[in-house]
């Protein structure tokens, strides 16, 4: 199975005079697995339908292998989707749904069947060929699908929301499966999905999308450890942003001052002056009674089984912060007060934005 880089040079969807994607490029490396990320609306699915050809260009162009495949249709493209709804033939046994894209191309039944089963060995579901969909369990329904787009072997293979149907146990074995399988085949992967931890594990790298355009592309390490604005900081990992004023040791380190705290972070760039601080949920912890702190009063204490969870408000600082913390046999309740530190290790300056709160 040959895989090939994936380009998009300027790329827009526009409906009327709206811009769905508005002007993105980036490349694909093969054998990697990207994933696109970001809330509803935000161009992610409208990205992936325009690679498959479900979607015509306004702008730009789209290379696969170095074929410009701008113009072409689905059909045309050697690419397959696995979809959110699965898209399985009821009637169908599980061997039948593998098969039909061979049998439609032409490919004799004994071939197809041979094939279809070697895919479905890979993905786990020998002896389970004379199912229907209906006696499969949803995680089995997904792997049905992806044997289903990889005997065609496609240069790129696209997932859309691929695990929104599962329950949370099962997303989590599901996609490390599709990791697995991505890895083992060397497959150049597209997948979309709005859910940041299900990103973080499956990606060699990550693109978040707002408002039709790319706000970050890196690795995931680089998107949680050094979010390039507030918007990628508090999508991934749920950041709590503090305003602080900066000021510059030298090139690559800066004091942020945090009301009385003062924490040595790297610069980034940031000018001296007003920022924010990106600051994990596991950065802020309660605090040793040496240890510089902020006050805060507990508003909310949830327990999560491993963990604390609580809702604070801080001094000086105007909205509700989220502290984890392991301690569960003595949690502080709703009204209590307490001193909150922060590991300097776990945050992140970004630039503050226009307008922002």
């Amino acid at each position: 199975m040959k895989h090939h880089a994936v380009e998009f040079h300027n790329v827009s969807k526009l409906y009327g005079h709206t811009a769905a994607v508005d002007d993105i490029s980036f490349t694909i490396t093969p054998g990697t697995l990207l994933c696109l990320l970001g809330p509803s609306g935000c161009g992610k699915t409208t990205t992936l339908r325009m690679l498959a050809g479900l979607e015509e260009i306004s702008k730009g162009r789209v290379l696969i292998g170095g074929r410009d495949v701008t113009g072409l249709s689905a059909a045309d493209r050697n690419v397959s989707m696995v979809f959110q709804s699965y898209a399985l033939f009821p009637h169908m046994n599980v061997l039948a749904n593998v098969c039909y894209g061979l049998r439609s191309g032409g490919m004799k039944r004994a071939q197809a069947e041979e094939v279809a089963r070697d895919k479905l060995a890979q993905v786990g579901l020998a002896g389970l060929e004379e199912r229907l969909p209906g006696q499969l369990s949803g995680g089995q329904q997904q792997r049905v699908a992806v044997a289903r787009a990889i005997v065609l072997e496609p240069e790129v293979l696209l997932f859309d929301e691929p695990l929104s149907n599962l329950d949370a146990k099962l997303r989590r074995r599901v996609r490390d499966e599709i990791r697995a399988l991505q890895q083992q085949l060397h497959l150049t992967v597209v997948y979309v999905t709005h859910d940041q931890t299900e990103a973080l594990a499956v990606s060699d790298r990550i693109i978040v999308m707002r408002a039709g355009r790319i706000a970050q592309d890196g690795t995931p390490r680089e998107l949680y450890q050094e979010p390039a604005n507030r918007f990628v900081a508090d999508f991934i990992g749920d950041a709590n942003l503090m305003p602080v004023q900066v000021r510059g040791l030298d090139a690559t380190r800066a004091e942020a001052s945090l009301g009385s705290l003062r924490l040595v972070v790297p610069r980034r760039g940031i000018a001296d002056g007003a920022a924010e601080l990106a600051v994990r949920p596991h950065a802020l912890h309660l605090a040793r009674p040496d240890e510089p702190a902020l006050a805060a009063e507990v508003d909310k204490a949830s327990y999560l089984g491993s963990h604390m969870e609580y809702t604070v408000r801080l001094e000086g600082l105007k909205g509700e912060f989220f502290v984890s913390d392991d301690d569960t046999e003595a949690p502080l309740p709703p009204g209590a007060t307490t001193r909150i530190g922060i590991a300097a290790s776990a945050v992140a300056l970004v630039p503050p934005e226009p307008g922002a709160p």
